[in-house]
């Protein structure tokens, strides 16, 4: 019983301390920097293609459609918006860019297929992959793509930056300073995961691909942007990180919302396992460590934390320190449960205060007022 409580202990330190500190000397020690040309020497810049996967994004589109059309790309850029079955007159929202895009109106399917069919449309050298909700700054795109000067690299991943994360910026989120700090904590890791050799899957905002290298994906993939990318690794290739290449977005606005995201990161993470088992052999898993620390690790942390709750508890009259350590998990789990009461009665009062708005221009003016504008420069 002791065994079981110290081996969960130190694994689930070793993913959220240990893991980061080992990568940390790694790449200060071991490092490997992506071969970009310097930015005066002249290039030929490969032609791109931009794909878009949009469900009744009628209402978002134009304005992403026109930030991709600013992007200061020295080379060709074709864009192409999939229609995955929308229904809210996503085409006539489109009908303006008629002249400078490409629209594919697909059948509901899901966005792996929306996906597919939009790469297998595409004429570029480089896949852009990009969705409706976020903005690109205005170089995202050539520094994303100035990556593959490398011919070690097969996908280049961009930063996404949420609006919990800018000091400048309102935010309706309850959970927005909690959302920041794990999201600096997770590009750190992508950082220098990427600096030892490949990050572990990409940023589905923001990331490119080497067309040729694409495969297409299953209907029911949960996560493009994990799958898609570790089979390029796989390959043997690069996906580095480019923290130039930056989209912005906004934060979920509650807890319930990140749950939900997290349970289907974890679901998605286990069916990756399923859809390639040659990522759990070292063999043919050249970031084997690095994906058994940082993605394995998180799948076995919350057995883990079940597995150490339980001993303790088994423990904690045999000896001091298992008393202290039930008495820090009772109170951890305690806060976490007070927390979830608070952001229920919170959401709760702004449901009752937006059914007491009133109606018309005035109710109008007080809905919109402090919501954030991110823009890109």
């Amino acid at each position: 019983m002791d065994a079981l409580f110290w081996v969960s202990v130190l694994l689930i330190v070793y993913v959220y301390g240990g893991y980061p500190l080992l990568l940390a000397v790694w790449s200060a020690a071991a490092g490997r920097p992506v071969r970009i040309r310097p930015s005066s020497a002249w290039r030929e810049w490969p032609a791109v293609s931009v794909v878009v996967a949009a469900h009744n994004e009628a209402a978002r589109l134009p304005a992403r459609v026109t930030n991709l059309l600013d992007q200061r790309y020295p080379g060709p850029l074709e864009i192409i918006v999939v229609s995955d079955g929308s229904t809210d007159g996503t085409w006539a929202a489109l009908e303006p860019f008629a002249d400078r895009i490409t629209v594919l109106d697909l059948p509901r399917g899901g966005k792996p297929l929306a996906l597919n069919a939009g790469v297998a449309r595409a004429r570029g050298e480089i896949v852009v992959f990009a969705d409706a909700r976020q903005s690109f700054t205005r170089d995202a795109i050539r520094h994303l793509v100035s990556n593959f000067d490398d011919p070690t690299v097969g996908g280049v991943t961009g930063e996404l930056i949420l609006d919990c994360e800018l000091e400048s910026a309102a935010t309706d989120s309850s959970i927005g300073d909690g959302v920041a700090l794990y999201w600096r904590y997770e590009k750190f890791l992508r950082r220098q995961e990427s600096r030892v050799w490949s990050t572990l899957g990409a940023t589905g905002a923001i990331y490119a691909l080497r067309r040729d290298l694409w495969q297409p994906l299953p209907a029911r993939t949960l996560l493009d942007d994990v799958l898609a990318p570790m089979r390029v690794v796989l390959g043997g290739w690069r996906i580095v990180f480019e923290e130039r290449a930056r989209a912005f977005d906004r934060a979920a606005r509650a807890g319930s919302i990140e749950a939900r995201r997290k349970k289907r990161t974890l679901a998605g993470n286990y069916q990756i396992l399923a859809l390639e088992p040659r990522l759990l052999v070292p063999l043919f898993n050249p970031v084997w460590l690095q994906y058994a620390s940082h993605k394995i690790g998180r799948l076995l942390v919350p057995w883990a934390l079940v597995v150490a709750f339980g001993t303790s508890a088994w423990l904690a009259s045999q000896a001091w320190i298992y008393a202290v350590a039930l008495i820090l998990q009772l109170g951890f789990y305690g806060l976490a449960a007070l927390g979830g009461w608070i952001e229920s009665r919170e959401r709760d009062r702004t449901r009752a205060d937006e059914l007491t708005t009133p109606s018309g221009p005035e109710g109008a003016q007080l809905r919109t007022r402090g919501i954030p504008r991110i823009t890109g420069g």
